[in-house]
């Protein structure tokens, strides 16, 4: 062996050596942010929540100081700079110069938090995502040797949070190849498989349990007409969630004045909390709600109005906390949207037609529906749904629905949420 190529593969052995313990280091602070964030979040929701019932004057207050101290902190302390969400990660690729800057991380990591404790009608999924994605992106800088990986190793950090948020390594590796990377390298896989290794032994290491606890056992062929048509309804509903994020926003971005915004998106917010309170925050409260008992409601004119009224008002009430300021995405809406949508369906079906389907499986069918929809990424749907329930005895009917409601949903309308520009819709 000559001595160039004996340089050359010392030089390849060393880059492979400093990208699995770069991927290490990401997938383990990407989970270990993850996990963090989704913990208080939840431990802090819940209490705000309870206290919002005990006083409905809270549903009032929580949004405005909320949506308030997001405001003065990015006008003080986060250089002024809006959170675009997925978007800055999507800038972030595309131009070789741009990175996304440390501040990031904390940045959507308090807002997030802010955000969705003070009844904002959204996730911390995109918050983490993007603060996960930092990770990766500020890792890069740090040696010459991993320019070239850029987009690898912002998406190990996005793959390792997803991870750490749904207990699914499988999902996390999805979504950043469906939505982020939408292309495969030998380096993609070495970064990604390791974070999210890190991420999984994390999980189990810090004993978490999936997000929510379900007991299904079963499904029926004589259902599959009654799946496809959920999935037809979830995909029609994801076009309705991302035309009303996308309008909303776009209306919000004429108010000249930034605090107008968050009086107005505030006092919407609150209408609707008094009005309909399972909108508050993630609404995962809600969901837990519905699956216990959605084999002992039946349906009723009160009941079913409540349903038709949750899926009307929550993107408007998602997309006013977005255009607000809050930070957050269509992650968290899309799951409730779907489990609303499914127990209705279900209901609708048992109590008119004498269909005898399952509720909560229609449940969890359309969660993964309307998420597929929503963000074109069906198989990201499909295991990360399976990965939050612990349960894959639906995986054939949420392949088929999900791949259904993708498949309406881009045919009625092409863009997501991510993908929409004015330039290109035009």
């Amino acid at each position: 062996m000559s001595d160039t190529s004996r340089i050359r593969k010392n030089y390849v052995l060393i880059k492979f050596q400093k990208l699995v313990v770069v991927s290490i280091l990401i997938g383990f602070l990407s989970a270990f942010l993850g996990v963090v964030l989704k913990r208080i979040t939840e431990y802090y929701e819940d209490i705000f929540f309870n206290q919002a019932n005990v006083n409905s004057l809270f549903y009032v207050f929580f949004p405005v100081f909320g949506f308030s101290v997001i405001f003065f902190l990015r006008e003080y302390l986060f250089k002024k700079k809006e959170n675009k969400g997925i978007k800055e990660i999507f800038e972030s690729i595309n131009v070789k110069s741009k990175n996304l800057p440390s501040y990031k991380i904390p940045s959507h990591f308090i807002n997030g938090f802010l955000t969705v404790i003070f009844g904002g009608s959204t996730g911390i999924e995109v918050a983490t995502v993007v603060a996960t994605a930092t990770i990766g992106s500020v890792a890069q800088t740090k040696e010459n040797v991993f320019g070239q990986y850029k987009t690898e190793l912002i998406c190990a950090g996005v793959a390792a949070g997803i991870t750490a948020l749904f207990g699914s390594p499988i999902a996390g590796i999805l979504f950043a190849f469906e939505v982020i990377s939408k292309k495969v390298t030998r380096a993609f896989l070495i970064s990604n498989l390791i974070a999210v290794a890190i991420a999984f032994g994390l999980l189990f290491l810090l004993d978490e349990k999936p997000l929510f606890t379900v007991n299904t056992t079963t499904w029926h062929y004589s259902a599959i007409p009654y799946f496809i048509l959920l999935g037809i309804l979830a995909g029609l509903n994801s076009v309705y969630l991302t035309r009303c994020v996308l309008l909303i926003k776009s209306q919000f971005s004429k108010i000249k004045i930034s605090y107008h915004k968050v009086i107005l998106g505030s006092a919407i917010l609150s209408g609707s909390l008094l009005l309909l309170p399972q909108l508050y925050g993630e609404g995962y409260h809600a969901i837990k709600m519905i699956f216990i008992d959605s084999n002992e409601a039946p349906l009723s004119f009160t009941l079913a109005f409540t349903f038709i009224g949750i899926l009307l008002l929550k993107p408007i009430v998602t997309s006013v906390t977005l255009a607000s300021g809050g930070d957050g995405g269509v992650f968290a809406p899309s799951l409730f949207i779907g489990a609303f949508l499914g127990l209705l369906v279900a209901s609708v079906l048992n109590r008119f037609f004498n269909a005898d389907v399952i509720p909560i499986n229609f449940m969890i069918i359309g969660m993964a529906a309307v998420l597929s929809a929503s963000i074109h990424a069906p198989f990201t749907a499909i295991f990360l749904v399976c990965g939050a329930t612990n349960n894959y005895t639906l995986f054939i009917p949420i392949l088929v629905v999900s791949l259904i409601s993708k498949y309406i949903a881009k045919t009625v309308y092409p863009f997501t949420v991510y993908s929409f520009s004015p330039s290109i819709a035009k």
